[in-house]
């Protein structure tokens, strides 16, 4: 008997972790009996409860109620990089024909979760609302202080938004926004921890506020409502014009979600001179405060990515030249550009204008694709999410190469560093308007203009007679 989407479902909650599709189980608190009955409460994700204990202080807050699109989780810890393992699968009591059927493993349940279930709930009214507004465009004004004036007084609700954005001239001189403006709860990035006072996040703006959303949250990532007020808007499906409504919605719970899978990233650097100053947490080229490990002569980054990590040669004439392994073996070395290590919502971002295919955010996977390979056969391939890839210099490399995440916090990867990057357990998710299949479509129609040509004329029935 195949179990069902109503058998295995673990919520998002206040005290525990999202859990991966693949779940460890406890055999002594499993009770099999006909048909396969499993309650929630029978199993336990060990790896999860290990990052609570790796994060003490950071409890993960209410979520949507569905399944994570992200594999088991690793350690926070960068002392140990364990590779979250794959994310769906064929359930283990699937049989094929008569007789055949997948080898059963007692500590572990796959499951395919229907994406059209994915609904937004919360365990707790929300009181918090990150307001996120692409800094330096006058037009966004109006509609920023529309919504902030919505939220504060219609909905009674706390809004926190970032400190350099109350500093612009038109706000700071607007009195009739003053009353408001003194409500705020203000932050800054890489210096103030916002992750545990946020329900939920509004973006106003492009794609760009939807990426610097997701960087702000290195764990648990709040609900995020993304509104086009930009240029591209292939992430963001809310218009602003009626936006009391959606957002009345939204704080409701009644909304379709789709949860775009991010990327963890380690960067472990070999310390070569004098020790950087990290002053308050930050590095001085902009690189959050990372961990240092004396002894080994390591210095230890992390990071989530919601879109792409690009390895590129930089400003170097010479190829790029480094060694891809996967799950510890060499896979292939790329001489070229550089490589693109993607998740299906990036793919159809720098990836797919490098040739690469475009992939549905709810299918689990890694894209690798080559930036102008000095190969003809050097195809962009997919691989299982929840597979470790490693990525280091080659001993022959002639040169450095340079690494960005989402296109932020770039820096150089010489002889000795490495690059591991494996699927996040804590994805980002996303509101939808209608639903994660038809936002997609709708986004590729409207914004990437997919196979849009001028019709084929038809055949007059004098034609065809013709023909024929």
């Amino acid at each position: 008997m195949i179990i069902t989407s109503n058998q295995l479902f673990l919520d998002w909650c206040l005290d525990r972790s999202p859990c991966s599709s693949m779940m460890e189980m406890e055999p002594e608190k499993v009770n099999v009996r006909r048909g396969l009955s499993a309650d929630t409460s029978s199993y336990r994700c060990a790896a999860c409860h290990g990052d609570e204990d790796a994060l003490p202080g950071h409890p993960i807050r209410g979520r949507a109620k569905s399944r994570s699109l992200s594999a088991s989780p690793a350690l926070a810890s960068t002392k140990e990089f364990r590779r979250t393992r794959s994310l769906h699968g064929p359930c283990p009591v699937t049989t094929f024909g008569p007789k055949a059927c997948v080898l059963q493993n007692p500590q572990t349940i796959m499951h395919i979760q229907d994406p059209a279930s994915q609904r937004l709930t919360w365990n707790k009214s929300p009181k918090s609302v990150l307001v996120i507004k692409k800094i330096r465009d006058a037009s966004l004004l109006q509609p920023f202080k529309e919504l902030c004036v919505y939220l504060m007084e219609e909905n009674n609700m706390i809004v926190y938004v970032e400190k350099k954005v109350l500093e612009d001239p038109a706000i700071v001189g607007d009195d009739s926004f003053g009353p408001v403006k003194k409500k705020f709860c203000t932050f800054r990035e890489d210096y103030d921890d916002i992750s545990n006072q946020i329900d939920f996040i509004i973006c106003l703006g492009g794609d760009g506020t939807l990426l610097y959303a997701s960087s702000l949250f290195q764990g648990s990532v709040p609900p995020v409502m993304a509104f086009h007020l930009g240029s591209l808007g292939f992430l963001t499906p809310f218009n602003f014009e009626n936006f009391q409504t959606q957002v009345t919605q939204v704080i409701q719970g009644n909304a379709a979600i789709i949860l775009r899978s991010r990327l963890k990233v380690k960067v472990v650097k070999e310390l070569r001179g004098k020790k950087m100053a990290i002053p308050n947490g930050v590095s001085e080229n902009g690189v959050p405060a990372s961990d240092w490990d004396a002894e080994a002569g390591k210095q230890v980054m992390q990071h989530q990515v919601l879109n792409e990590v690009v390895i590129d040669r930089g400003p170097s004439s010479y190829l790029s030249n480094v060694d891809v392994y996967l799950d510890g073996h060499l896979i292939t070395t790329v001489q070229g550009d550089g490589v693109i290590v993607s998740t299906p919502t990036g793919s159809t971002a720098y990836a797919v204008a490098a040739g690469a295919s475009m992939i549905h955010p709810n299918v689990p996977a890694i894209m690798i694709t080559p930036i102008c390979p000095h190969s003809l056969s050097f195809r962009p391939i997919v691989v299982p999410a929840g597979v470790e890839l490693k990525i280091m210099l080659s001993p022959e490399a002639r040169n450095t190469v340079w690494v960005s995440f989402d296109g932020r916090k770039r820096q150089e990867i010489r002889h000795g560093d490495s690059i591991s990057i494996t699927t996040s357990c804590y994805p980002l998710p996303s509101i939808c308007v209608r639903d994660p299949v038809s936002d997609w479509f709708e986004s590729l129609a409207q914004c990437l203009h997919w196979n849009v040509r001028k019709r084929q004329a038809h055949f007059t029935d004098e034609e065809g007679e013709e023909e024929s």
